[in-house]
């Protein structure tokens, strides 16, 4: 099979696809034939070895996938070859024509939803209505500011806060991402490039702060979103693409409010129950017709590296896809 190998850690430019061996599934593992994975921005960081979990070179990059089952292994029960699928695969194997899903993981798709729909689910939407079902109560009525709302996670809580009943408050660096932003349902927009997130977040809400914060950006923004926080708020830390940041913990006495970790990935393995609850829930509105994932990017496997790219450089907008 063709796949995209991580030779040596590095730049996505040093990505390479190259003939490999098929994968054989074990017991609890299925065999899927890949028709669309989910380019992530831990995919990035893996590749130059700064993320939480490590994978050893050479690997091949990719963390989630749907497609088609080909084979299964000794022990799977309910799937059957040729049911449409999609399933994450830890860490890596995604980015190729066959991967190996553990079977536990696995979602059947109903016919109405497409690969490239439904991939990107467990890591996107999946941390987003973790923590902000789970995490962070977000409940109907309440304001919710979002930090880097025009990327792939960012823009899941600007939808799933729109189902939720929010008021969403949409902030980003750039209008061509607000602007996706108000077409996803987004109230209200920030433009942090030439706005002050903290003064007009305050604005928005006649000066009583935001109930729930999700922040996927870190850095300096982190702490001016934190004093956008009204009393008794909750602040949810998603992620740091723009760096681990410094918060004065003043700021939490003053306001009462909680900051609260969404680590997605290692409460999937801690809590299987609830992650399965929460794949079967958002399977379940996407058939529905009440989310719709927004794709920004489609790419071939001999793309990937561009694909990834486009992440780094924070082109991308919205879901960027791989399809073999």
């Amino acid at each position: 099979m063709r796949a995209v190998v991580c030779h040596s850690f590095g730049p996505p430019e040093n990505l390479t696809v190259e003939e490999v061996d098929d994968p054989t599934p074990e017991a609890g593992q299925i065999l899927v034939e890949v028709k669309a994975a989910a380019a992530t921005f831990p995919d990035t960081l893996m590749l130059e070895d700064k993320y939480q979990f490590k994978a050893e070179p050479p690997y091949i990059p990719g963390g989630e996938v749907a497609g088609v089952i080909r084979a299964l292994g000794e022990d799977v029960t309910g799937l059957n070859v040729g049911d449409r699928v999609v399933g994450g695969l830890g860490t890596v194997g995604g980015f190729a024509e066959l991967a190996l899903v553990n079977a536990l993981g696995a979602r059947v798709l109903p016919d109405s939803i497409e690969f490239a729909q439904s991939t990107g689910l467990n890591y996107a939407y999946g941390t987003t209505l973790y923590g902000l079902k789970h995490r962070g109560q977000l409940a109907e009525g309440e304001t919710l500011l979002i930090t880097g709302a025009g990327g792939h996670v960012g823009l899941s809580a600007v939808e799933l806060g729109k189902l939720m009943g929010a008021k969403v408050i949409a902030a980003a660096s750039s209008e061509e991402k607000l602007d996706l932003c108000r077409q996803r349902g987004a109230d209200e927009t920030i433009n942090y490039s030439k706005e002050n997130l903290k003064e007009r977040a305050k604005e928005l809400t006649d000066g009583k702060g935001c109930d729930v914060v999700y922040d996927c950006v870190g850095g300096e923004l982190a702490e001016q979103a934190l004093r956008a926080i009204g009393w008794s708020g909750r602040f949810l830390v998603v992620g740091f693409p723009a760096g681990i940041p410094a918060i004065p913990l003043n700021l939490t006495l003053l306001k009462s409010c909680q900051i609260v970790g969404v680590f997605y990935g290692a409460m999937t393995f801690r809590e299987p129950e609830l992650a399965a609850d929460i794949a079967n829930e958002l399977i379940d509105l996407t058939a529905s017709g009440k989310l719709s994932p927004h794709i920004s990017g489609r790419y071939s496997l001999d793309q990937a590296g561009e694909a990834l790219r486009s992440m780094l450089d924070r082109k991308s907008v919205g879901k960027v896809i791989i399809e073999p």
